[in-house]
C-alpha cells in the first residue's frame, strides 16, 4: 500500500540524503540552551506495536493544533511520541523505487510514501522510534540544527547507557558506529512545528533491511544495539566490561529510558507522561 503526501509542506532533506552544508565536526555539538525549562507532553507507546498509517495520522493531527494553537497566540507545548511499529517501509517524498529489491506489487510488508525527506527505510518490532512534535520556534529555527541535536540525544543514549562510541559521518544524516547506522532521522517541518523523527535499532530483526537498499547507501550497513552488546560480550577484551542483558524487552526499556533521559536533557524539556487519545484499536 502505498500513500501520497499531503501537499503544502516544507521537506527537508534527512533521513538518507547528504548534507553539503553540515560542517560540525562529531560530538562538538553545542545545543542552544533556553533559560527556562519547558514542558514536554510525553506519550508513551514504547511497548506498543502501532501501525504506520495510525501513527502518521496521529502526528498530522497534533501539528494541525499545535498550528491552531500558535495563530491564537494560546501556549503551545512540545510533544513526544515514542512507540514501535509494526512491520512496514516508509519513503520519503522524493524516494527512488530503484532502492527497493522486491516488486512493489508483491511487497514483503505496506510501503508508505510520506512527506519526511530521504530514501526508503524499514521500521518493525525492537526498533523505538521517536516522533517529537515541537515549536522550533522555543528552540533554535534551524533545521541543521535541530538534525545534529537529534544525533546528539542518540550519541549520548549509546555512550552513557551503553558505553558504545558513536559518530556522525560528515555528509550524512543519521547515527553510525563503525560501517553501521543504528540509527535513521527524517523529519518533516510545518511553520516551525517537526514531525516525524528518529528511528533507534535497539533488538530489531535486521533481516528486512536486505530487500531494500537502506537510505540509498549502497556501501553501508545497518546495526543494532544488541548487535553490538553481543559483538562486545564475545570478545575477550570486553566481555567483563560488558554487563549482559538478560532478554529482548529488558534492552528496551533501558533504551527507552536513556532516550527520553537524555532528549530531555539535550532539548532542556521537561516531559511528563499524557494520556493516550488514540483510538480503541491500535
Amino acid at each position: 500500500m502505498i500513500l501520497a503526501p499531503n501537499l503544502g509542506f516544507r521537506t527537508i532533506p534527512t533521513t538518507c540524503t547528504t548534507l553539503k552544508q553540515q560542517k560540525d565536526p562529531p560530538h562538538q555539538l553545542n545545543p542552544v540552551i533556553p533559560t527556562k525549562t519547558k514542558a514536554c507532553e510525553c506519550f508513551d507507546l514504547h511497548k506498543e506495536l502501532i501501525p504506520y498509517g495510525k501513527a502518521w495520522s496521529w502526528q498530522k493531527q497534533i501539528v494541525k493544533q499545535k498550528q491552531a494553537l500558535i495563530q491564537e497566540h494560546e501556549d503551545c507545548p512540545d510533544s513526544l511520541i515514542i512507540l514501535q511499529h509494526k512491520p512496514v517501509y516508509t519513503m520519503g517524498t522524493g524516494s527512488s523505487e530503484k532502492f527497493l529489491n522486491f516488486d512493489m506489487k508483491k511487497a514483503p510488508f505496506d510501503v508508505y510514501r510520506t512527506e519526511r525527506g530521504g530514501e526508503v527505510t524499514y521500521h518493525g518490532p525492537g526498533q523505538l522510534v521517536m516522533y517529537p512534535i515541537i515549536n522550533l520556534r522555543n528552540h533554535k529555527m534551524d533545521l541543521h540544527w535541530y538534525l545534529r541535536t537529534l544525533e546528539e540525544v542518540v550519541i549520548r543514549v549509546l555512550s552513557s547507557t551503553f558505553s558504545i562510541k558513536a559518530s556522525r559521518i560528515e555528509g550524512l544524516t543519521g547515527v553510525w558506529v563503525g560501517n553501521q547506522k543504528l540509527a535513521a532521522i527524517g523529519v518533516r517541518v510545518s511553520k516551525w512545528i517537526t514531525y516525524h523523527g528518529l528511528a533507534l535499532n535497539v533488538t530489531t530483526d535486521l533481516t528486512p533491511f536486505s530487500w531494500i537498499v537502506p537510505c540509498g547507501l549502497q556501501d553501508r550497513q545497518v546495526g543494532s544495539i544488541k548487535g553490538l552488546l553481543q559483538e562486545l560480550q564475545s570478545s575477550t577484551r570486553c566481555s567483563e566490561a560488558v554487563k549482559p542483558i538478560s532478554d529482548d524487552d529488558e534492552l528496551i526499556d533501558i533504551s527507552y529510558k536513556s532516550l527520553i533521559k537524555e532528549f530531555s536533557e539535550v532539548f532542556n524539556l521537561e516531559t511528563h507522561q499524557k494520556a493516550i487519545d488514540f483510538g480503541e484499536e491500535h
